[in-house]
């Protein structure tokens, strides 16, 4: 067994307080479920993601739902029991640390802690970070030497994208229900693109064409002309807001809205708004422009897992920072609630068992923030946890890996939410493969770059809306590569 590092920490001297204003601390979170709809139509939805196609029809939801059901209120009579004086809760800082307590202070064995993260770990995690109640209860073995290193969220991107767009609305700079044509300028694309609204791009749901070649290809560093353009030159296909359609590039046309509507680049807005007030300083992190200046939305934030966590920390206890109120809880209720077309979607989070990277025996009221090679947050209100981890993929499939993790953790529990579920037992192995078709859309590939008809008008690979476009990989600083950065360049971001 992998030794735990981290657990005993400087253990809380007695029950820390949490801001609980509003319905919002520990206490209020073990009270809530999320009301996920679920479609009675019977019908199949695809959906379809960054990482595979996930299979969900409405039958296999329903009995996902059904199962958290019978287990989420175990779940809440595990963490009501364990709700004790004894059992402190910790307080969150601008600082560079955690507060911590240790897993026995917080109803969880350690050395059982220690091999549901030595689990994660052999399958490719190299940073883990386990919080129950806002107290820091286990680290991986490797987070030493990976907590101040930049990683790519890949789509857990979308998530931090939403979290600014709700920034915005709360100041009362964007309506979610607005067409984007409101914010963009006038002469920006045709009147069925500007008819788009704000919560279709929120919801994936704007009705454009998708196509996961054009977006792998031209993820790999700063090489897209203008990101914003290209979401608006690519065709409608379906009514927007009425069906479900994983795209990166609708996100990437999220950022350049937000940027319009707050009147100032995307990212100085998100560093004052939702960044600093965290404590996450500008050098930490590497968030990617395309050659147009405009920042990235579908992935390329790369930020150290420490910073990730804090973001984690903040969404769980719905918007609030100490006593600063970052984001609304209002907004947040909203994007980690099932969406109309999809019940596993909210806003650019995944919601509910059996949905992303979410075990179906998990309880009903999880959600997640999910990234290419699972850099994901784990949010399980009712057993007041967070679970931060990133890292590049063993040799196991999305799925089995937090399976088997999840079902490690709760055995760590010492009352366990449920009995064990047992061993992942890969329903359908075939379906990563299936629709494939879809991801081979070189029209639309060669319209990212600026080139055919699916580009959009104006935009040439050396030029778009009339402005020329810098160097590809011009934005990128020394050591920044695709994953990581890295290395001793005081240009590199991190945490030194």
């Amino acid at each position: 067994m992998i030794p735990s590092q981290g657990l005993s920490g400087n253990p809380v001297a007695g029950p820390a307080t949490r801001h609980d204003v509003a319905g919002t601390g520990p206490a209020s979170r073990l009270k809530r479920r999320i009301r996920r709809p679920i479609a009675s139509s019977g019908k199949g939805h695809t959906v379809i993601t960054h990482r595979a196609r996930v299979r969900c029809t409405a039958g296999a939801v329903t009995l996902a739902f059904a199962a958290s059901l019978l287990v989420s209120s175990g779940s809440a009579a595990a963490a009501a029991h364990d709700l004790s004086p004894d059992s402190p809760t910790c307080g969150v800082s601008s600082g560079r640390t955690f507060q911590t307590a240790t897993a026995e202070q917080e109803g969880l064995d350690s050395a059982r802690l220690a091999d549901a993260m030595a689990y994660a770990v052999s399958v490719g995690r190299t940073n883990i970070q386990i919080f129950r109640r806002g107290c820091l209860i286990g680290r991986g073995p490797t987070n030493d030497r990976s907590d101040g290193v930049p990683w790519n969220l890949w789509s857990g991107t979308k998530g931090v994208v939403s979290l600014v767009a709700g920034i915005a609305y709360d100041q009362g700079k964007l309506e979610l229900d607005a067409p984007i044509g409101t914010y963009l300028p006038p002469d920006f694309g045709d009147a069925a693109h500007r008819a788009i609204t704000v919560r279709d791009l929120l919801t994936q749901t704007s009705g454009l064409a998708t196509s996961t070649t054009m977006e792998l290809l031209t993820s790999f560093g700063p090489i897209d002309p203008d990101v914003g353009a290209q979401a608006m030159g690519i065709p409608i296909v379906t009514p927007p807001g009425s069906t479900f359609a994983y795209s990166g590039r609708a996100v990437d046309l999220l950022s350049a809205v937000v940027e319009a509507a707050v009147g100032e680049p995307f990212q100085q807005f998100a560093q004052r708004e939702l960044f600093d007030p965290l404590g996450i300083e500008r050098s930490d992190y590497y968030w990617a422009h395309d050659r147009s200046g405009h920042t990235y939305g579908f992935g390329n934030l790369l930020i150290p897992p420490v910073d990730f966590a804090k973001l984690g920390l903040l969404i769980t206890d719905d918007g609030l920072w100490g006593d600063q109120r970052v984001i609304s809880s209002d907004y947040l209720h909203q994007a980690h609630s099932s969406s109309p077309t999809n019940p596993c979607y909210g806003f650019l989070f995944w919601v509910g068992p059996g949905c992303a990277e979410l075990p179906t025996f998990l309880p009903a009221d999880s959600y997640t923030l999910a990234g290419f090679d699972m850099q994901n947050i784990f949010v399980v209100p009712s057993l007041d946890m967070t679970v931060v981890w990133t890292g590049g993929n063993g040799p196991t499939t999305n799925e089995m890996v937090p399976w088997e993790f999840w079902r490690r953790l709760y055995a760590a529990f010492d009352e366990p939410p449920i009995p064990d579920p047992g061993p992942y037992v890969d329903p359908d192995p075939l379906g990563p493969f299936r629709g494939i078709a879809n991801n081979f859309n070189f029209p639309l590939l060669a319209g990212a770059l600026g080139i055919g008809p699916d580009a959009y008008p104006s935009c040439t690979p050396l030029a778009c809306r009339g402005e020329t476009l810098a160097a590809p990989f011009t934005d990128q600083p020394p050591g920044c590569i695709l994953y990581t950065c890295q290395g001793d360049d005081p240009r590199t971001p991190g945490i030194r």
